[in-house]
């Protein structure tokens, strides 16, 4: 974690709160299920299995959820990508990947479509995906290149954007 010495303003200029958006893919679903119904999770998986998966995926997600902002709180910079970035964070759970704000959101969607068996919401992933990254995670990258120059350049070769190699 490096603190920046040019405390320039600006932001990512993302196209919504990642939240927002997570939510929009989420009410989306349910609407969806409600007006043309799937029912394969609810098919393929009881309750009960529904909701270990869910309570599993959960702990995963929040666990992420919760080592992202304390790091965030500790560097005292901002969670909101609206906001003016103060600090790079490379240590700790950003060692290991560039985004897990968004890794997190991602898994907890997952857990909630699992528990409430919400076929589209699970179809929907994708497309959230796809919105997350050219909507939030490729703006972010580009804001923080130009606010860290090298030294984000150094960080983003070294770790991976999603914690995995490609």
């Amino acid at each position: 974690m490096t603190e920046q010495r040019d405390h320039a303003g600006g932001n990512a200029g993302v196209i919504a709160p990642p939240p927002l958006i997570s939510l929009a893919a989420l009410l989306l679903g349910l609407a969806l299920d409600w007006l043309v119904p799937i029912g394969i999770l609810s098919a393929l998986l009881p309750l009960a299995a529904r909701l270990v998966v869910a309570a599993l995926l959960a702990i995963v997600g929040i666990w992420l959820a919760k080592t992202f902002f304390s790091t965030f709180s500790r560097l005292g910079t901002p969670v909101d990508p609206r906001q003016s970035v103060k600090a790079l964070a490379t240590a700790g759970i950003f060692a290991k990947t560039r985004n897990p704000a968004y890794q997190a959101q991602g898994i907890l969607l997952v857990a909630l479509a699992v528990a409430i068996a919400s076929d589209w919401t699970f179809l929907l992933l994708p497309v959230w995906a796809l919105v997350m990254h050219y909507g939030v995670v490729a703006r972010e990258e580009r804001y923080l290149e130009a606010r860290f120059g090298e030294q984000y350049r150094n960080y983003r070769a070294s770790v991976p954007r999603y914690g995995w190699p490609f």
